[in-house]
């Protein structure tokens, strides 16, 4: 038996702390609101761990957020984030503190490193995970949709610690701060000689649209709704603060818009405070990724569209004639508190 099948040795549960250029993911900090969860079920800590640079202050920062433990590597070495070295960091934490759950964050650098950790520990991952729990047997239980949705896979690792997991973004809430909480703050010193992959170049992304993930009000278009009326989705959406506009699969795949726009199982996964779907049948690889939406007001001419099924409120008729009312309505006061949503641009 090798030290990572003696599960005695290993316990806390740790979330991967992911930080760019000095700021905090939120993607990371929701993974502390479940890790909280689990470590009550487990009666055990919550730990996270980060690298980077110039990140110290960060440290506190998590503590407030859930964390019990934080352990941090600050070097110049890591001021960007380069996979080869994140990944024998990471590895060389775990290996030291052997928290027996790992939990990371499925963002595109969450999902680049999870796997060579895995690997170099000789674990198992579980990727794009939408709930976790804890059997019996105290193992973590790594729950997600296959492909195609239609049913909920269940995976455990019972024989190999750590058992590391990925979780969609957005999946579950950001935790309160809590200004009171205390914790242990630890500093560790690890460098990566020689590695192989180096950055030659880093430049900054220079979208300065909303991200769909961060907009509070999401004006949702599908295949039932015509390119040539995308200035619908843009009046209805200009009308709210904090908006963005978002599509189902079908819309990508006929290149009208972008993959970072897409919602879904196989695109992001959001909360906004209200989700307006136009032209939406609700099939449930979307659904998937906006049904924890606080509401939604679908907008259908097919009045058995499974969309219905899953809507706060429900409009049956042609798009081009809903929406100019709708924008009408909302220009009511009083529509806009039954709604109940963010306040609008008038």
């Amino acid at each position: 038996m090798n030290e990572y099948q003696n599960k005695n040795l290993f316990k806390g549960i740790c979330v991967y702390v992911e930080q760019r250029r000095g700021l905090l993911q939120e993607s990371s900090l929701q993974l502390l609101y479940e890790a909280r969860k689990l470590a009550a079920k487990l009666r055990t800590n919550v730990i996270t761990m980060s690298v980077g640079h110039q990140i110290e202050s960060l440290a506190p920062e998590l503590i407030y957020y859930g964390a019990d433990i934080v352990i941090y590597v600050d070097h110049e070495q890591y001021k960007f984030h380069n996979p080869e070295v994140y990944a024998n960091v990471l590895a060389s934490l775990l290996t030291k503190y052997k928290p027996e759950i790992v939990l990371v964050a499925g963002t595109k650098y969450g999902r680049e490193l999870t796997p060579t950790v895995a690997a170099k520990l000789e674990t198992g991952v579980t990727a794009d995970c939408t709930s976790f729990d804890i059997d019996e047997n105290s193992n973590l239980q790594q729950i997600r949709p296959p492909f195609g949705g239609r049913v909920l896979a269940n995976i455990i690792t019972p024989e190999h610690r750590p058992q590391m997991a990925t979780a969609r973004p957005n999946i579950f809430p950001t935790p309160e701060k809590n200004l009171s909480r205390k914790g242990k703050i630890i500093r560790e010193e690890i460098t990566v000689p020689n590695p192989k992959l180096k950055i030659v170049k880093f430049e900054e992304s220079k979208d300065t649209e909303l991200q769909v993930e961060k907009a509070d009000v999401i004006v949702s278009r599908g295949r039932g709704f015509n390119k040539a009326d995308s200035h619908l989705l843009n009046d209805l959406c200009s009308f709210f603060g904090n908006s963005s506009i978002g599509c189902s699969r079908p819309v990508v795949d006929a290149g009208i818009m972008p993959k970072r726009r897409q919602v879904g199982q196989t695109g992001k996964s959001v909360r906004p405070k209200l989700y307006i779907a136009i032209g939406i049948s609700g099939a449930v690889q979307h659904i998937a990724g906006m049904k924890d939406s606080e509401y939604v007001l679908a907008i259908n001419q097919d009045p058995n569209a499974s969309i219905f099924k899953f809507s706060d409120f429900g409009i049956i008729g042609d798009y081009k004639k809903v929406i100019p009312k709708l924008l009408e309505k909302l220009n009511d006061n009083r529509a806009r508190v039954l709604l109940k949503v963010p306040q609008v641009h008038t």
